[in-house]
């Protein structure tokens, strides 16, 4: 027996729901990549699935690729951004491409390879975020494939949970890489202040970067005009003593126009990206050493000045062979910046300033892109980041669902930092997943609270979420342990919307419920976190009142200008604390 066309989509739908699920959980790029292209296929029926990731500003990587021809991977290894393909154009584009049939197809592309595959349809999904397009999911479907609105819906669903996925990884990853390279720092400057022998601490600092920074480092010191190699390290102890015969054997020219030298004349460091086989050949003395350099397997360097009262006294030179990682702008940055602290252990401050600023970067970049245009309602946000100690996990969202119907929440995850602001970023992709499947609020809470069991989650979260029906003029309100809601009435009266049933996400006390609330033309609702009402020498209920006493401001013209001006009103500015608000206006 078949099933109905419906009945398909349902399934299809459910398929891409688990897929987005699926994605909130990745915690690697590679993951990612499984996900989207082997995942996705098989839930919306592709057979072939591809994800491009913009690598260079001008350069595009196929990351994955499933269900190809021979040779595909190859073709689409690596290609500029100004090629003609679907995934080009949809990232240059920022909008959905479809395709479909053959001919349609042909039209667009008369030069993609390939095409002789027969009859088929294509689907390119860019990957957005608010900093720009991180790159494409391409689907390819056998035969003339019309797509339901629904399911392209939630298409460009599956594409921003990738990108907010790809975004959190990478913006985790980078916190990491950047925690490592703080502590080494804090490290190799304690080591070089904790002794007067700096020919051994300087050792020991070579020993240090490797493997954090380095497969290879060496520094070399001026000495009766010759840089003498003072230490060496590798990632393999056997080749430092080869290390020390190389540069005793072949040594530095003072007359070259690259390397140490040049760097010891300008006090500037050098960046060598990527090392070619052109690079050795120029820079071989002989056969013999050519041969050594190309068993070396350099890929990418660093030199850097160490500049003592305005003189380079020598150079740290940083070199990644094996691990195939290639420098940047960044990390040369932070070797000039080991070469300036090199006798100062790192100040705390200084270690917390880098890393709070990582964490602004991972919450900033999982904040909505823009708020929805909405059609006989206004909306506005408001966000602002806790200002000293560390950035904690207040999120917020707001979504345009078909009927005219609007859902929106905002939650807190508490703690700070990294974590707090990773954990924050996964919840919000969970709620916009599973409102995409069914919106009422109650299912919605339930089934974060059976992710949070099953995946162990020890995150405290609370939350709100609202369903708002203008057609039916009423509002659905479902809370996990938020401050309630409150409700402006269209003759200036307030309202305080139904405080939390139950416990935050994940430790409900009983089924989630959610109650109905009338909402009218005229009528304005603001959903916020503590931070707006929570002051050090009050209780809650004083900042409440303060709140209610307050949100007569909300009436004026102009809601985005409203809500700022109330939070003005109400917050205490000296608080270290983050604050969401989102406000939703009915049109009269």
């Amino acid at each position: 027996m078949t099933s109905a066309p419906g009945d398909a989509l349902g399934d299809r739908l459910m398929g891409l729901a688990r897929v987005t699920a699926e994605l909130i959980q990745a915690t690697t790029a590679d993951a990612v990549t499984k996900i989207v292209v082997e995942h996705s296929a098989a839930a919306v029926g592709a057979t072939i699935a591809s994800l491009s990731l913009r690598v260079e500003p001008d350069e595009v990587r196929l990351a994955g690729l499933w269900g190809g021809m021979d040779g595909d991977a190859e073709t689409y290894a690596s290609y500029p951004l100004s090629t003609s393909t679907p995934a080009t154009d949809v990232i240059r584009s920022r909008r959905r491409l479809v395709l479909v049939g053959r001919e349609e197809i042909l039209r667009a592309y008369p030069d993609l390879p390939r095409i002789d595959r027969g009859e088929r349809s294509i689907l390119a999904l860019p990957l957005n975020t608010a900093s720009g397009t991180l790159g494409a999911i391409g689907l390819s479907f056998p035969g003339q494939r019309q797509f339901e609105a629904a399911e392209l819906d939630f298409l460009d669903i599956l594409a921003d949970s990738c990108a907010q996925a790809l975004l959190r990884i990478q913006a985790e990853d980078r916190a990491t890489d950047r925690q490592a390279q703080l502590s080494f720092l804090a490290e190799a400057s304690a080591e070089l202040a904790s002794s007067l022998d700096y020919e051994s601490t300087l050792a020991r600092v070579a020993q240090l970067a490797v493997p954090t920074f380095a497969d290879w480092c060496a520094i070399d010191l001026v000495k009766d005009n010759r840089l003498r190699r003072l230490a060496v390290a590798h990632v393999d102890p056997a080749k430092v003593e080869f290390a020390h015969e190389l540069a005793e054997r072949y040594p530095s020219d003072p007359d070259s126009g690259a390397g140490a030298w040049q760097v010891m004349r300008t006090g500037r460091s050098e960046l060598i990206a990527q090392i070619t086989d052109e690079m050795l050949v120029a820079a071989a003395r002989d056969e013999e050493h050519l041969r050594i350099a190309r068993e070396l397997t350099l890929h990418s360097a660093i030199t850097v000045p160490l500049i003592a009262r305005g003189r380079t006294i020598g150079v740290i030179s940083w070199v990644r062979a094996e691990s195939q990682i290639r420098y940047s702008q960044d990390d040369v940055d932070f070797a000039e910046e080991l070469a300036r602290r090199a006798a100062v252990s790192i100040d705390n401050s200084d270690l917390h300033s880098q890393t709070l600023a990582v964490s602004v970067r991972l919450q900033h970049a999982v904040l909505p892109l823009a708020l929805p245009v909405l059609e006989g309602c206004e909306v506005a946000a408001y966000y602002s980041a806790s200002g000293r100690t560390g950035v904690g996990g207040d999120f917020y969202d707001v979504l345009a669902l078909p009927g005219g119907r609007v859902a929106l929440f905002v939650g807190d995850v508490m703690g700070r930092g990294v974590e707090a602001a990773a954990a924050m970023a996964q919840m919000r992709a969970s709620v916009r997943a599973y409102l995409a499947v069914d919106p009422q609020p109650d299912g919605v809470l339930s089934k974060l609270d059976l992710m949070m069991a099953a995946y162990g989650e020890d995150q405290l979260v609370t939350l709100v979420y609202l369903l708002a029906d203008p057609s039916t003029d009423t509002l659905l309100v479902a809370n996990a342990g938020h401050p309630a809601p409150s409700l402006l009435r269209a003759d200036r009266s307030v309202a305080q919307l139904p405080s939390a049933d139950g416990g935050p996400l994940g430790i409900p006390a009983g089924a989630r419920q959610h109650h109905r609330v009338a909402f009218c033309p005229g009528d304005t609702v603001l959903l916020f976190t503590d931070g707006l009402i929570e002051r050090r020498t009050e209780d809650i209920d004083a900042g409440r009142a303060r709140l209610t006493g307050a949100l007569d401001a909300l009436a004026e013209e102009g809601l985005d200008t409203a809500l700022g001006r109330l939070v003005a009103l109400v917050r205490d500015e000296t608080q270290d604390d983050d604050v969401a608000a989102v406000a939703l206006r009915r049109l009269a």
